[in-house]
C-alpha cells in the first residue's frame, strides 16, 4: 500500500480514528432509506464503495455492531469505540469491498455521478437530479 501521503484519508468526529484509502471509489451511492437516515442524522447517507484491500486503519480502535437489513442480509457496521461515529460498513477481512461512509471523508466526494437507492424512501424535498440512475429500493 502507497504512503500516507498517497492516501485518501478520512477518519471519526473525535479524531482518534483515522484510515486511508489507496484506491477510487468502485461506485458512489446515496441512500434514502429510514436506516441510512438515522445513522447520518440527515435526509440521506453516502456510501463510497471501495476495495477492502485498499483501505488501511491508521489510527484508532473500531467498534463492531451488525444489524439485519430490510433485504435480509447482515450489515457489519464498523465505528469509533471512542465517539460512536459511523467509519465504514463491512468486514474488511471477510469481504472483498467496504462501504465507507461518505461524511467520514477528509474531502467530500463528488456526487454527480452517485447511485440513488431506496428512493421510495426519500425525504420530501430532497431532489434527486434528473440524469442520476435511481433505484426504488436496493440494485441487484
Amino acid at each position: 500500500m502507497p504512503d500516507c501521503k498517497d492516501l485518501t484519508t478520512g477518519g471519526c468526529q473525535c479524531g482518534a480514528v483515522r484510515y486511508g484509502v489507496a484506491g477510487p471509489p468502485l461506485e458512489i451511492y446515496v441512500c434514502h432509506c429510514t436506516e441510512c437516515r438515522k445513522q447520518s442524522a440527515s435526509a440521506f447517507g453516502i456510501s463510497v464503495i471501495v476495495k477492502s484491500a485498499d483501505v488501511r486503519l491508521i489510527n484508532g480502535e473500531l467498534q463492531h455492531w451488525s444489524r439485519l437489513t430490510d433485504s435480509g442480509r447482515r450489515l457489519d457496521c464498523y465505528l469509533c469505540a471512542q465517539c460512536g461515529s459511523r467509519i465504514w460498513h463491512g468486514d474488511k477481512d471477510r469481504n472483498e469491498t467496504l462501504s465507507i461512509k461518505g461524511g467520514s471523508l477528509d474531502e467530500p466526494v463528488d456526487l454527480a455521478t452517485a447511485v440513488h437507492i431506496w428512493t421510495r424512501s426519500r425525504q420530501s424535498g430532497v431532489i434527486i437530479p434528473e440524469h442520476a440512475d435511481r433505484f426504488e429500493e436496493e440494485p441487484d
